[in-house]
């Protein structure tokens, strides 16, 4: 049974479709455009799922949400074993780390900034708060990515697959001009194969 991906465009569904691809995975994306005006999902994407959000995927009759758990999901139930550190191992205990921040710390202050910056100077008095909490969570991205380029090991894991989005926000915001590490790190997810077929997939991508 082909998996099936509720894909958002510009949004972090990507990461689902370039897993998809590094996997080598047969998968039909069903697009969900973003309102023009509003920049928020679909209703559509309410008959899916109650929250109204991407990105979902549907495999063997079951529907799977949050991508943190698809991306477990898709490298323990479909050969991405090479993607995940062995348990037991302080490299799984990393992996574990950088699966969750990627979207519990570093996305926080990100979402702050972005719902923020529509409320104009009535946001002001959470400037400065949110910037110092962009500043210190990027700058601790790029301390934490090893020699290797990648945040766990020696090559591609799942949490890399994770982190890609915030590391993405901060080239995009503007903020990684003096992150080398982190900016390299950008630039070297975007040249893999697997990414550009996902790019050409998914369709619009602010953040490639």
């Amino acid at each position: 049974m082909t998996i099936i991906v509720h894909h958002l465009n510009h949004s972090r569904s990507q990461r689902i479709l370039w897993l998809l691809e590094e996997l080598n995975l047969s998968y039909e994306i069903c697009h969900h455009a973003r309102d023009a005006v509003t920049n928020l999902a679909p209703e559509a994407l309410l008959k899916m799922h109650p929250l109204g959000k991407s990105p979902l995927i549907e495999d063997d009759g079951k529907m799977i949400f949050e991508s943190g758990a698809i991306v477990e999901y898709l490298c323990e139930r479909h050969n991405g074993a090479h993607l995940v550190p062995a348990r037991g191992t302080d490299a799984h205990i990393r992996y574990l780390e950088f699966m969750h921040f990627a979207e519990g710390s570093a996305m926080t202050p990100i979402l702050l900034n972005l719902y923020t910056a529509r409320l104009g100077d009535a946001a002001a008095p959470l400037h400065p708060r949110i910037n110092q909490q962009l500043e210190s969570h990027f700058a601790f991205m790029e301390d934490q990515l090893k020699a290797t380029g990648w945040f766990v090991g020696d090559s591609l894991t799942g949490a890399d697959i994770m982190m890609s989005f915030p590391a993405e926000a901060a080239v995009k915001m503007g903020r990684a001009a003096n992150l080398p590490n982190l900016t390299a790190f950008v630039e070297k997810i975007h040249a893999r194969q697997a990414y550009q077929a996902a790019l050409q997939k998914g369709g619009p991508y602010a953040y490639a």
